[in-house]
């Protein structure tokens, strides 16, 4: 039994268009995209121009000039012991692999110098580049960074050198790891899209209050009341 009728259609009314939008948002109607699509390839491309550490964990590195380092890597597999040797001896250190270990010695600043020099070609969207230098996939040669320089820190820090684990873990959390995750967006500023932005905002905030009231305006016309 409807007891208030006008409120009852209301709610319909309002949970009917809530759908309707829903269903043109869920449409590739933006460039072929869905809204959720656009809005989040959209937000990347943002939250990328304003994620460039890159300059940063150079400037860190640079302060670890001259650093030797021997350190014993466990890594998940033989082959990415074998691939990530690789990477090593490109910055001129010495890196024997046996089974899923990998044994480094070397310029600590230098390897860090080439890690950084491959994630910024990465950043740049230059996976060519990368690919051409180890004749490997460039998003296997960023993951085999991110290992290997997690296994780093590790051994480092189990020798107690504790500032030089710190700025390897930056070089990988804020360098590699960030361009392995932007690869092939392109960045944009805030600025150049800030009227979508706050629409999609405002958008949001809206949506949400509408289907909110559409749900209270049926309960209230089938007559149900909340009461403190």
């Amino acid at each position: 039994m409807i007891a208030k009728k006008g409120k009852f259609t209301l709610g319909l009314a309002m949970l009917v268009a809530f759908f309707v939008v829903l269903f043109i948002f869920f449409s590739p109607i933006f460039a072929g995209q869905n809204g959720l699509e656009y809005l989040d390839a959209l937000y990347n491309s943002i939250s990328k121009g304003s994620a460039y550490y890159i300059p940063y964990a150079k400037e860190q590195a640079g302060q670890l000039a001259k650093m030797a380092i021997d350190v014993s890597l466990e890594l998940q597999s033989e082959e990415m012991a074998i691939q990530a040797a690789a990477l090593f001896t490109g910055s001129g250190a010495s890196a024997q692999p046996s089974g899923a270990s990998l044994n480094v010695s070397g310029d600590l600043s230098r390897i860090l110098e080439t890690s950084l020099a491959d994630a910024d070609s990465m950043y740049a969207n230059d996976g060519a580049a990368i690919s051409t230098k180890y004749q490997m996939d460039e998003r296997a040669v960023m993951y085999n960074w991110w290992n290997a320089l997690a296994a780093m820190e590790n051994s480092l820090k189990t020798q107690a050198k504790f500032k030089a684990a710190k700025v390897v873990d930056l070089v990988r959390t804020k360098a590699v790891e960030t361009a392995y995750n932007y690869y092939k967006i392109e960045p944009q500023k805030i600025g150049d899209k800030i009227g979508v932005v706050i629409f999609s905002l405002i958008f949001y905030v809206i949506y949400t209050l509408w289907y909110g009231f559409a749900i209270m305006y049926l309960f209230e016309g089938w007559g149900m009341q909340l009461e403190h």
